[in-house]
């Protein structure tokens, strides 16, 4: 069977827990379309972000790399000139590339530049900047207001989400004969949950259910978690009545702009599948989203300095017609790190070395598991603000039931998702589970220094808990570790010798 694809529709969403998608098992949350794109198709319930905010999580996406090695490793912080974005680099092999929508990549502020970069057709550029500037000052303060939701006068035509659909349609009745790749991404459900007031209204009697997660005390988890949540000083857990208060005494969370706008993003998906069933029935169509939310679950709201699956364990599905899968669900570790990869892999084009994941095209084929582990990181969440507990460096690494976690300032953690699937217990003293954490820490350490990872050192090694750990030097692996982005750059040169590299990874 010819496995080639040549039309790849890549949809996402900003903010959308994987439990706000209602195939995901929340049948209170209506979102019929991505619904139907999974009962036809494959729908992924490990999946998981290269790094829990905007910004680092779409560099992650969109250049096939982990945040720290494109310089986008915080909000409002660019990637770097010498960093080819996937548009980019499938372009300079024939293929039709348009991104409609949130970019978050250039180093501006939340609504970007509003220009294109080179590799997407400008023609079809659309960002935040670009919205709001169609708009008058009052309608764009009105953008922004999230009590703009509330007025009956909102329709649809006013929104971004709706603005970024009618160019994809546009895009896909002009172009589908070609071999294309289209990005769709909206900002929605992201706040200001900008939609039309009776989305809202139908979940005003909806309260998200209250999970053993939000009833963490906090007492064996990192000092950051717990200043995060807002524990006094001296305070070594959190107390009932802290809980009750992030609980809503035991009632549950509501927030019907929330859910409303997410209920809206779907019709606007349901837009675009609609018309690529008509013009590219065979395209791949990917959906996700960049990362979750807290709501309230370990003390925690927003997104942050955390692994905790409710902001890193995002939803993902695939479906494809000549694939013939119908609601299949994958239960193997993915990475948003893999999609470059697989897109690359079935387009037909080589895979780049500078890509950290790894083509999921045999898996998806065959169900053969592709990834030993997935690594989550985070460094900053905006290099503007000096909130949000400013660095915390922190590397991840999951196996498909254990997750440890490092965080560089604090402590770290060990959760056995089979047995803890709300990742209340940490484990990472736990003498019975030595063994499976040393394992999944040697994977990190291997990781770090593959991805050439900048923030790399002994330190990672070194952890209170790790009773084998090399002892320090200034030395450390004694290893020199170029980069081969030879299809945009010549060779590296050795250091030593001023020839070109004849390996890239060596001892120095």
């Amino acid at each position: 069977m010819d496995s080639s694809i040549r039309k790849v529709i890549f949809i996402m969403t900003d903010s959308q827990r994987k439990d706000m998608v209602g195939c995901y098992g929340n049948p209170h949350m209506r979102t019929p379309n991505i619904d139907n794109l999974a009962a036809g198709g494959i729908k992924f319930e490990k999946a998981y972000t290269a790094q829990p905010v905007c910004q680092p999580a779409r560099a992650g996406l969109f250049t096939g790399q982990y945040p720290h090695s494109t310089g986008g490793w915080t909000n409002s912080m660019g990637i770097g000139q010498d960093v080819q974005h996937i548009g980019q680099r499938l372009s300079d092999h024939g293929i039709h590339t348009a991104f409609i929508g949130k970019w978050h990549l250039d180093g501006g502020d939340y609504f970007g530049m509003g220009r294109c970069p080179q590799g997407w057709d400008k023609d079809y550029w659309y960002d935040m900047r670009n919205y709001l500037e169609e708009l008058t000052p009052e309608e764009r303060v009105a953008s922004r207001d999230q009590n703009t939701i509330e007025s009956p006068g909102i329709d649809a035509t006013f929104t971004f989400g709706h603005r970024c659909t009618n160019r994809a349609i546009d895009f896909l009745e002009k172009h589908h004969t070609e071999d294309f790749f289209l990005v769709v991404s909206y900002d929605e459900p992201h706040d200001p949950y900008l939609a039309p007031k009776h989305y809202i209204d139908s979940y005003k009697d909806y309260c998200a259910p209250i999970t053993p997660a939000h009833y963490d005390d906090l007492e064996h988890k990192p000092e950051h978690h717990k200043i995060w949540a807002g524990l006094d000083e001296g305070e070594l857990k959190r107390s009932q009545e802290h809980i009750d208060r992030q609980t809503r005494n035991g009632q549950g969370h509501p927030n019907s702009r929330f859910f409303g706008c997410n209920t809206f993003v779907d019709e606007e998906i349901g837009r675009v599948l609609k018309t690529a069933q008509e013009y590219a029935p065979d395209a791949l169509i990917i959906y996700t989203s960049d990362h979750g939310v807290f709501s309230g679950e370990h003390g925690l709201h927003a997104k942050g300095p955390a692994m905790y699956n409710e902001i890193t364990n995002i939803p993902l599905i695939m479906q494809c017609s000549q694939w013939k899968k119908y609601g299949v669900i994958d239960q193997n570790p993915v990475s948003h790190l893999d999609l470059a990869p697989t897109i690359f892999d079935f387009m037909g084009v080589p895979i780049p070395k500078m890509f950290m994941g790894h083509s999921l095209k045999e898996q998806l084929l065959t169900n053969k598991r592709t990834n030993d582990y997935v690594f989550i990181e985070f460094g900053r969440y905006e290099v503007d603000h000096d909130g949000f507990g400013g660095i915390q460096l922190v590397r991840s690494v999951f196996d498909g039931r254990y997750k440890l976690v490092v965080n560089l300032l604090t402590s770290d953690e060990l959760y056995d998702l089979e047995k803890d699937p709300y990742e209340v217990h940490n484990l990472i003293h736990t003498e019975s589970y030595q063994t499976i954490r040393d394992t999944l820490h040697n994977a990190l350490l291997d990781e770090m220094n593959r991805s050439r990872d900048p923030f790399r050192g002994y330190y990672w090694e070194n952890r209170p808990w790790r009773k084998d750990a090399t002892r320090p030097t200034w030395h450390y692996t004694g290893m020199t570790r170029q980069k081969e982005n030879e299809e945009y750059e010549p060779r590296q040169l050795d250091y030593a010798t001023g020839l070109e590299m004849i390996e890239s990874s060596r001892s120095k």
